[in-house]
């Protein structure tokens, strides 16, 4: 078994070689808590869900950190008198907390916050200073910055060379060297509250926002560990710095870099500074959550999602009604019969696991799912129950490793009550009744069996996995 990534820093497929055999340290970086979460920030914390999963699955004891930036310059400036920075942070936390709770996103093993990581951010900004790599600023400010002259592999995350960089726009340039230097630490301003700053060696201040990931990181998973995560927006300056000023302290960081692709709205990247974004809250209340956690995790994680509000959800909300009606359909057959045991996860297929190992490669394991659902419609269809109940296990299967199986959300319906049960098996009937007719071409009398349930309600299409029926069309 062979688990395979795509490294941006080495720009090629890589085999996940743990550095600890058995042992997976993923560190990836979590929300800077200004406002409410966004379609974009869900899709990034979900791609890793999917990875953890996976690895979990693999049989790896993974340890995953995801941090929150509780401090920085756009929680200061978005900060009120009725409400501190410290007290917007935790509200805000809270919106990403319940967003990711919502989608099934496993929590992390850790969940890390800046401002109490302080000292471990000043060891690190002395160990820089001392190997020659970071300097404090003489203009009285209390600034560090990173000298990015002084490391010669600096933008090799981002194959691009100092020269070709923009300046970090990050600090007073009047106390930087080098305009492409970035901040390590933020003196303390008169316009800023006290409480928004600790006392460190070049007085009080606080982190810049990239060494709070670097210390974090080591902090919880070794000088070294195996992935480091994020968007694609976070490439450079945010991990291009981060990789920098942890290897010039002398560690070797991670191993591999993956970044997942973005949201975009119109061909433009969703943001806020642009305004084009979906908030979280209005996405869960266009569609249930196992509904959107299928449209942003449907598209291979380094790709592009396009999120198309008339159209997006829609189709993901089909696909996920083929799905839960097979289950329901099944357990409905299979729950009294002797096959009932199979009503439960089974490891799940090869072809299915040699997309995953592959790079992630949700997509194609998307279609060994959905073409695992038509071989189970198809085996009830011909009552081969064994057949079908083993369909039902893969199913469940990799829906759990996706993070999909409906029994993992409360707002999926649950259990069926004796009367819904009873009313399906009557209308499973009545569909087989149909099927027959169709078969020996008596297209009368399947039409009048579908005019009769469509007069009570029951509305029936035709799909490639076979009929499906909705009270409704609900």
């Amino acid at each position: 078994m062979a688990i395979r990534f795509y490294d941006s820093l080495t720009a090629s497929v890589q085999d996940l070689i743990p550095v600890t055999p058995g042992h997976i340290g993923m560190y990836f970086c979590g929300p800077t808590v200004q406002s409410e979460p966004h379609i974009g920030h869900l899709r990034s914390a979900l791609i890793y869900d999917q990875v953890r999963r996976w690895l979990s699955y693999r049989g790896f004891d993974v340890t995953v950190i995801r941090n929150v930036t509780d401090i920085d310059d756009k929680i200061l400036a978005l900060a009120t008198a009725q409400e501190p920075w410290w007290a917007l942070a935790a509200r805000v936390e809270r919106a990403f907390t319940a967003a990711y709770d919502r989608l099934n996103i496993l929590p992390p093993t850790y969940t890390p916050h800046a401002t109490a990581h302080i000292p471990q951010m000043i060891e690190l900004i002395n160990r820089l200073i001392e190997g020659g790599h970071a300097y404090a600023a003489t203009d009285g400010t209390g600034d560090v910055y990173f000298d990015a002259g002084s490391w010669p592999s600096y933008g090799e995350l981002t194959r691009q060379s100092l020269a070709d960089m923009e300046p970090a726009a990050d600090g007073d340039p009047r106390g930087k060297r080098d305009p492409r230097d970035f901040a390590l630490w933020k003196g303390n301003k008169a316009s800023e509250p006290e409480d928004a700053s600790w006392p460190s060696p070049w007085g009080r201040g606080r982190p810049g926002w990239h060494i709070e990931c670097s210390a974090m990181a080591v902090r919880y998973l070794g000088a070294t560990f195996d992935i480091h995560g994020g968007g694609l927006d976070l490439r450079f300056p945010h991990h291009e710095n981060e990789l920098a000023q942890s290897r010039a302290a002398g560690d070797g960081f991670a191993r591999i870099w993956l970044h997942n692709g973005l949201v975009n709205v119109g061909g433009t990247k969703m943001s806020k500074s642009l305004g084009n974004f979906t908030l979280a809250s209005d996405l869960f209340a266009q569609a249930s959550p196992i509904v959107v956690r299928y449209f942003l995790g449907a598209a291979h994680y380094r790709s592009t999602v396009e999120f198309d509000p008339e159209r997006s959800l829609g189709e993901s909300e089909a696909a996920v009604e083929r799905i839960l009606g097979f289950l329901e359909r099944a357990e409905r057959k299979l729950s009294q019969t002797r096959y009932a045991e199979l009503l439960t996860a089974a490891p799940v297929p090869e072809a299915f696991a040699d997309a995953m190992d592959d790079d992630l490669s949700v997509p194609v394991a998307l279609a060994v799912l959905h073409d695992t659902v038509r071989q189970g419609n198809a085996a009830m269809d011909a009552e081969q129950w064994r057949n079908a109940g083993e369909s039902y296990g893969r199913v469940l299967g990799m829906l759990t490793v996706l993070g999909l199986n409906p029994r993992d959300y409360a707002e999926t319906p649950g259990a069926q009550s004796v009367e819904q049960a009873a009313l399906g098996e009557l209308i499973d009937a009545r569909l087989s009744e149909r099927e027959q007719a169709r078969q020996a071409r008596d297209f009368a009398r399947a039409d009048h069996i579908r005019d009769e349930l469509a007069a009570v309600g029951i509305q029936v299409e035709d799909t490639p996995a076979g009929p499906v029926w909705s009270i409704n069309g609900k």
